[in-house]
């Protein structure tokens, strides 16, 4: 386990990454991490003493890491911008886990479930969390069924998630 500290930092303007707050992982901590890894990969361990997994760090060129901290989290921690943050980190190898009801449901639609099966993991997961993230039974079983036909009719998430946008606001 690795352990330093770090401060929060936010984005101004970085295109997309526009007003992400997140932490810096030096080159001799990732290098530490994950030997001669230069890919996004996930870690666990504790943020102070709120522990973490399954948390993404993402390559910014030269061995640099971003952990990107969403508001949950560093409402969880009473941190923000500016603040100093304990971190003591692990490689997180568990796979990630596709929501069941999703799968369960997938296996009721053959075509959808192979080439739900054949996206790369990482890919998978935007389909897992968005539905994974839904407030309501309701809301849970609206988005089973839009990955499904999504998978169905061959569109990515993001087209699946504009013609979703779509059908909600007729």
């Amino acid at each position: 386990m690795v352990q330093f500290s770090a401060v929060i930092q936010q984005f101004a303007e970085q295109g997309e990454k526009t007003g992400w707050s997140y932490v810096e992982i030096p080159p001799d901590i990732s290098e530490q991490l994950k030997p001669g890894y230069k890919k996004s990969y996930r870690v666990k361990g504790k943020l102070d003493a709120h522990p973490i997994s399954q948390q993404a760090l993402i390559p910014m060129g030269n061995g640099v890491f971003i952990m990107p901290l969403k508001a949950g989290l560093r409402k969880a921690l009473h941190k923000n911008k500016g603040a100093l943050l304990r971190l003591r980190l692990m490689e997180d190898t568990k796979p990630l886990e596709i929501c069941t009801e999703l799968l369960e449901c997938l296996g009721d639609a053959p075509k959808a479930e192979k080439k739900f099966m054949a996206l790369p993991r990482s890919h998978q997961m935007y389909y897992s969390n968005w539905i994974g993230s839904a407030k309501t039974i309701r809301t849970k079983a609206r988005r089973i069924a839009c990955t499904i036909e999504a998978m169905e009719k061959n569109l990515t998430y993001a087209e699946m998630l504009r013609l979703n946008a779509q059908s909600v606001n007729k």
